[in-house]
């Protein structure tokens, strides 16, 4: 009678799991095809994308570029130089040096010639690690502030670069990452082409892992060499490229990455900054951004823009990936925990009642049920409470429906904006979708599990050590002794400047 009874309720149980599976991938999918009729009408509006005006017109309002830096010297150099090139009418780049126990700043000090100068900073953001000095360079005119500070964590790096900064839009900017030369252009486009009700922009993030840096500029897109960057390029188009795109088209948009992130000024003070209670500082601030207006009744968008903008270099050991992916899930329960008021409350439109819901039941549970499956299903296999059919079914749902949205997703951004341009990298690409099911997928939700796990036991926020290992940087010769470079080197090089 026991072993009946639990055969029953394993059949039961993974019963439940399937059809999760089956409801998960296909939300997916219906935010892959949103994504893809937004890169539709991206791609017709190319030819009047409005750049060059926008670079020109006197109304393009200013940005103030945050790069908040614990520990960073590997990259550093590389990503402010990147940023110092960027297309863009006015601008400044703040480094807010978060004490720093490496020689972050020191290579700051010697790459810029860095000068101490006196600077009142008003308190317009809570803040708690005091400023130790500000720094600008001695005999260059470039618009670089750098900022000493105590150790205080990532959001209090932030809340210190918006009370330092001086222009009407700030944009938030990991320290290694590196931006394409129209960046600051396409993410910023948006507010000009809605200035009133445009309160915030994200951009895309790619894995910069593998590809070749000339003077802070990325100028040969690859595959990493290593298998677990790989996988992460793939993750990043779904996530990232598509997943967010559908949201945008959607009006749902939660989370724009501190990776790259564009928003005003005055609203960042009128909600007070970024929250120091919460590791998921980026995404909480939309959804707080999402609450305060909704509550106000005020006409605004919060949008994503589908370009390619910012390299990031992803974890290339597991250990580094498993600190990020339980910080990143552990943001992601507190978020939702401490918002927990706006889910189904019709009050937040469909933010509270689509994009919320969603989030607590395919972000925030996916990794439980998933572990789930990969213990019960075999389980309920060998005891009989499912037979060999049902397990394939399982199997086909779980990983093959992965497997498919993986190359759709390859598909779709290999149309839209071709970044890869060999043969071998596409391969890579598809070969990466497979492996992603098979050990990776399995180990990620163990994490995330962790993170939150760790979120409900409460403890001390850690902005935490994200060991780099730095970009491939190309060493540049004089022109009369540079060796003569494979045309396909070339073509890929030209192709990656015009973009």
């Amino acid at each position: 009678m026991t072993a009946d009874w639990v055969r029953d309720l394993l059949h039961v149980t993974d019963i439940f799991i399937l059809t999760y599976f089956l409801a998960i991938n296909s939300s997916y999918l219906v935010l892959i095809v949103l994504a893809g009729a937004e890169f539709v009408h991206h791609l017709r509006r190319i030819p009047f994308a409005g750049h060059e005006e926008t670079y020109r017109s006197p109304l393009t309002e200013p940005i103030s570029v945050l790069v908040p830096a614990h520990n960073e010297s590997a990259g550093i150099v590389q990503s402010v130089q990147a940023m110092l090139a960027l297309r863009y009418p006015v601008f400044e780049i703040i480094v807010i040096d978060d004490g720093s126990s490496d020689d972050t700043f020191q290579r700051l000090e010697e790459e810029f010639g860095l000068v101490e100068v006196p600077r009142v900073v008003p308190d317009a953001t809570p803040t708690r690690g005091g400023i130790i000095s500000i720094h600008v360079p001695k005999d260059r005119p470039d618009p670089l502030v750098v900022v000493r500070k105590e150790n205080g964590g990532k959001t209090d790096a932030l809340n210190t670069g918006i009370n330092v900064a001086q222009y009407p839009l700030v944009c938030m900017v990991d320290a290694d990452s590196i931006l394409d030369p129209q960046a600051l252009l396409s993410v910023a486009k948006p507010f000009s082409d809605d200035p009133v009700r445009t309160v915030a922009s994200g951009g895309v993030i790619r894995v910069a892992n593998g590809c070749s840096v000339v003077a802070g500029r990325i100028v040969d897109v690859r595959m990493p060499r290593q298998w677990l960057p790989r996988v992460q390029v793939v993750e990043y188009l779904r996530a990232f490229l598509l997943g967010r795109t559908g949201w945008s088209r959607l009006g749902g948009l939660l989370i724009i990455s501190g990776a790259f992130g564009i928003f005003r000024k005055e609203l960042l003070i009128e909600v007070g900054g970024l929250a120091h209670d919460c590791i998921g500082e980026d995404a909480e601030l939309v959804v707080r951004l999402h609450k305060h207006l909704r509550r106000q009744k005020r006409d605004y968008r919060i949008v994503f823009v589908a370009e390619p903008v910012s390299w990031s270099e992803a974890p290339s050991t597991l250990k580094v990936l498993g600190k990020q992916r339980r910080r990143w899930h552990r943001g992601i329960a507190e978020i939702l925990g401490k918002h927990r008021p706006m889910i189904l409350n019709p009050r937040y439109g469909r933010i509270g009642m689509v994009a919320m819901p969603y989030y607590v039941l395919f972000e925030l549970l996916a990794p439980v049920i998933e572990l789930a499956g990969v213990i019960l299903v075999p389980l309920g296999l060998y005891v009989g409470a499912v037979d060999a059919r049902f397990a394939v079914v399982f199997v086909s749902v779980a990983y093959g429906y992965a497997l498919l949205l993986n190359l759709i997703a390859l598909t779709v951004e290999e149309y839209s904006f071709h970044r890869y341009h060999r043969w071998t990298d596409l391969v890579a690409s598809v070969l990466a979708s497979i492996v992603e099911n098979v050990g990776y997928r399995q180990l990620t939700a163990l994490w995330r599990t962790m993170g939150m796990w760790s979120a409900i036991r409460g403890g001390k926020h850690v902005w935490g050590e994200m060991t780099r290992t730095g970009f491939q940087t190309v060493q540049t010769q004089p022109f009369d002794k540079a060796p003569e470079a494979p045309a396909t080197t070339r073509e890929d090089a030209r192709a990656e400047a015009g973009s």
